[in-house]
């Protein structure tokens, strides 16, 4: 519709994997480069890892393409199967042939077969598994098991791993530690950086047809906010900016239609910021981004200091007062004071198990010795989830989170936001709580975050056409409320659903594919969940 205005012969922001789109960012490229080692080397397992959008699958698409030609490749996305539907899968790929309804031991000796004949002829035998943290304890050992099958110098299979982070819980459980002790490399794939977004948006349209530059430098940073650095996101707030460039007519895109995609597409409503102020009110308003680190309480609940262009929240009342200005000549005193206070809590927050202890803490649960956080969480009726977005992600979902942050030197620490006020988060480090504004929150958040929830009793593996009547009316009645609107009675999966459950997949970076599986229905859940403490109590979460 709008390829000829812009001067494209193709829709270069499309979230379909199309290889001739292929941008590697210098993350991507170590990634690849990890990988690629990993391969090379005896060890059975390399593990990728990363947030959803992030590029995982065009990581692994690049690496099936530089491998050897003496290579046979097995893929499987879908590794929601039990030890002995696995195997079968994975003498599918291979073209193993097998009798009907074999037993484990049968598959496992072709496959054995399979993989010392291969080695015979000097051909190598790859495993490859995206969304490997859906994966079950006794299938990655049944995996484990089979790369046993060694000579004196090399496994005779090699396994990838593909998955979100909460793959890297998993791998920490006890069962797993002897999985985890073979993984020869490793590799968690980060967002793009603010360059590195700029670099994207342009390579992509630059393989569309169009060489001049068509978002301004306002409308890159604009991205970079809103997505996170997600590549999907990306393609997604890109491909409405150019919706609502071509309805205007307007070249190039701005910051303002950004902000209008951002708004369809996340599902938020963006207040438009005045960037025309009065050099003394941009004065103030950087003066408050030092000031704005309140110390909350010490750990003994005295009150350890209030300054000015902050409000207090009690402790104990959780009611609003405006904290008294004070004197013109104490203001450096106190900047440097809370810098001092912000700058140590930040230096006793490197340890991410202190952070999974204060959540656990919200939901009045403890950590348990000998078990990750996680587990401890599991043993305790919670699972954990991890998710990358930005403020709105967290602000909508409304749960206490473990936040990842980035200092001024570029390394990491951990805090949890215990609970929100207008524009300001009361944010945990150690055993400080301090509070924080949306500005500096924005600036040190690096997208990822992690909730503790209280997952529904049963629920489908998915709900797609097939499912049932019930299933699917749960499914209209859950988007319906989350919309606040009136549910249809409905008895098939019509388009209508179809296209309300593709618009709620695209808002979340989800694939939007009309099937809500694993992911969107934990999206869905959160949403509906009652349980649990909030950063608003009493506030409903979408």
């Amino acid at each position: 519709m709008y390829k000829a205005f812009f001067g494209l012969s193709d829709n270069p922001f499309s979230i379909a994997p199309n290889p001739h789109y292929l941008f590697l960012s210098d993350r991507h490229r170590e990634a690849l480069a990890h990988l690629t080692y990993g391969l090379g080397e005896t060890g059975g397992f390399v593990l990728l890892t990363g947030e959803v959008g992030t590029g995982k699958t065009t990581v692994s698409r690049c690496l099936l393409n530089q491998l050897p030609e003496n290579t046979d490749t097995a893929f499987i996305l879908n590794p929601s199967l039990t030890e002995q539907e696995l195997l079968a899968t994975l003498c599918d790929e291979l073209k193993i042939v097998y009798e009907k309804d074999p037993s484990l031991k049968q598959l496992t000796d072709l496959l054995s077969q399979f993989l010392l004949a291969n080695h015979s002829k000097g051909r190598n035998t790859v495993l490859i598994i995206d969304e490997a943290q859906h994966l079950r304890p006794e299938v990655l050992e049944q995996l484990r098991l089979l790369t046993n099958l060694e000579t004196d110098t090399k496994k005779l299979l090699q396994v990838i791993l593909i998955g979100q982070p909460e793959l890297q819980q998993l791998l920490r459980r006890q069962e797993l530690r002897q999985l985890a002790q073979r993984i020869t490399a490793r590799y968690h794939l980060l967002p793009l950086t603010l360059e590195e977004v700029g670099l994207y948006v342009q390579h992509r349209l630059q393989v569309g047809g169009r060489h001049e530059p068509l978002f301004n430098r306002a409308a890159i940073k604009t991205l970079h906010k809103f997505s996170g650095g997600i590549p999907r996101l990306i393609n997604l707030l890109c491909e409405r900016a150019l919706m609502a460039g071509y309805a205007q007519s307007k070249v190039p895109i701005d910051r303002k239609m950004v902000n209008s995609a951002a708004a369809e597409v996340l599902g938020e409503d963006i207040k438009q910021r005045s960037y025309l102020l009065p050099i003394v009110a941009a004065s103030a308003l950087a003066l408050s981004g030092v000031l704005a680190f309140m110390l909350f309480t010490n750990t003994n609940g005295s009150t350890q200091g209030e300054f000015a262009l902050t409000s207090s929240v009690n402790s104990t009342t959780a009611k609003s007062e405006l904290v008294p200005s004070p004197v013109k000549k104490d203001r450096d005193a106190v900047s440097s004071s809370s810098q001092r206070v912000l700058n140590e809590a930040i230096k006793q927050s490197r340890d991410i198990d202190t952070a999974y202890a204060s959540i656990l803490g919200l939901w009045d649960k403890v950590p348990y010795i000998g078990l990750s956080a996680c587990q401890s969480a599991e043993q305790q009726g919670l699972s954990c989830f991890q998710q990358q977005g930005n403020w709105n992600s967290l602000i909508r979902l409304n749960f206490p989170a473990i936040v990842y942050l980035i200092d001024s030197q570029q390394q990491a620490f951990y805090g949890t936001l215990v609970s929100r006020h207008g524009e300001q988060l009361l944010l945990q480090l150690n055993e400080q709580q301090l509070w924080v504004d949306r500005d500096w929150f924005t600036r040190h958040f690096s997208g990822t975050f992690e909730i503790l929830w209280q997952q529904p009793s049963s629920q489908p593996r998915e709900i797609g056409k097939g499912s049932s009547a019930e299933q699917i009316q749960w499914l209209e009645n859950s988007l319906a409320e989350i919309d606040n609107s009136s549910p249809r009675l409905v008895d098939n999966f019509d388009a209508r659903l179809e296209r309300k459950l593709m618009l709620f997949q695209r808002q979340h970076g989800l694939r939007a594919d009309a099937i809500a599986g694993s992911q969107t229905l934990v999206q869905l859940n959160l949403y509906l969940s009652a349980e649990g403490p909030r950063l608003v109590e009493g506030k409903r979460n979408y």
